[in-house]
């Protein structure tokens, strides 16, 4: 994800505060990012998934549970 440096700062943040010590995830993430991990898949998922809200959902408050609607 090296040309998106945008959504790799978006996954790195997510990623720190998920799995903020090692017992929960055993590498930091530019390794975690070297070797494709679970944890490093998640929080680039999560990324996407917060970039697509934040693109297409302006001005929209965000439902704080999924399936509310406001």
């Amino acid at each position: 994800m090296q040309h998106d440096i945008r959504l790799r700062a978006a996954a790195r943040a997510i990623y720190d505060a998920c799995f903020p010590t090692e017992e929960i995830a055993p590498v930091g993430f530019d390794e975690a990012e070297r070797f494709g991990t679970i944890h490093y898949r998640r929080a680039v998922e999560a990324a996407r998934a917060a970039r697509l809200n934040l693109l297409f959902d302006t001005g929209r408050q965000l439902p704080l549970f999924e399936g509310m609607s406001l």
